[in-house]
């Protein structure tokens, strides 16, 4: 298995492995290279759903896709219930994934929650000619780019995770509309984030849109949070993986945030993805 930095210190591309058929060491050897790098790329995998889940539950346990109001009876007979799609695709009338053709802003995956997922999975199936890219941000770097009055300013503050909006900006089923970001639900997590792992700090702000920092006036809030947004994804801290098919790209969200261009929705884009949960939330 071959490890090429795409960058000095960020995304790295793995070769020469078959994910469906990756032993050990070789895994371990990954595992390392995706804390180091927070990003990786993995080309030409012919993954089915019982592949990609197996491979994905290395990583930790994996969060159920959603089946809405299926009884726990019926999803006991789904056998790979924890590959969620992505798509734009309209099959009868209904979309058969999540998140449509629109534009996603920049976010790191469901830091709303107590204990947000460390890791994504995705792998490309169907991509089309144009749009859809995905930008990846480091969040490392993001910190190391604050002035140091700001880093020192933030070093004490939370910010609040809003939990009722998807990253296209649409309201979640069971959320009801709101004004004003201090009556967003959602967990509160520190502005600065050491990663368990690695014990490096990183910027941790989640999502821009209907934020708040607790404490603060909603008018000084957004003048810090637009301040600190600045920072996010500098050109040379980012880097955009325009998809083939067969891609697999796993991302750290704890010091990684992404966001994905819109694209023609006559265009077809057909994703699967595993979500894993933090050790500690199950």
């Amino acid at each position: 298995m071959k490890v090429t930095p795409i960058t000095a210190n960020f995304v790295a591309d793995i070769e020469d492995v078959n994910l469906a058929t990756i032993n050990d060491t070789e895994f371990e050897q990954l595992y390392s290279a995706w804390l180091e790098y927070g990003v990786l790329r993995i080309r030409n995998q012919n993954l089915d759903d019982e592949q990609l889940q197996t491979f994905s539950k290395r990583f930790g346990p994996l969060e159920e896709a959603p089946f809405g109001r299926m009884s726990e009876e019926d999803k006991a007979k789904i056998k790979h219930r924890y590959v969620t799609t992505l798509s734009n695709i309209i099959a009868d009338g209904k979309p058969i994934g999540g998140l449509g053709n629109s534009e996603a802003t920049w976010h790191s995956d469901m830091t709303y929650i107590e204990t947000p997922p460390p890791a994504s999975l995705l792998l490309g199936i169907e991509i089309p000619e144009q749009g859809g890219d995905t930008h990846f941000a480091n969040q490392y770097a993001a910190l190391e780019a604050l002035p140091g009055e700001l880093r020192t300013q933030i070093a004490i503050l939370t910010i609040k995770h809003n939990a009722a909006h998807t990253s296209v900006g649409k309201l979640r089923p069971g959320f009801e509309a709101f004004d004003d970001p201090r009556e967003a639900p959602g967990a509160i997590h520190p502005m600065i984030r050491t990663h368990n792992e690695s014990g490096r700090p990183a910027l941790y702000l989640g999502r821009r849109e209907w934020a708040y920092i607790p404490g603060l006036s909603v008018t000084e809030s957004d003048a810090l949070l637009d301040e600190l947004w600045a920072y996010v994804a500098l050109e040379e801290n980012t880097w955009t993986q325009k998809w083939q098919p067969l891609d697999l790209i796993i991302w750290d969200n704890r010091c990684v945030m992404h966001r994905r261009d819109g694209f023609d929705q006559n265009s077809r884009r057909y994703m699967r993805r595993c979500q894993v949960l933090d050790r500690n939330a199950v």
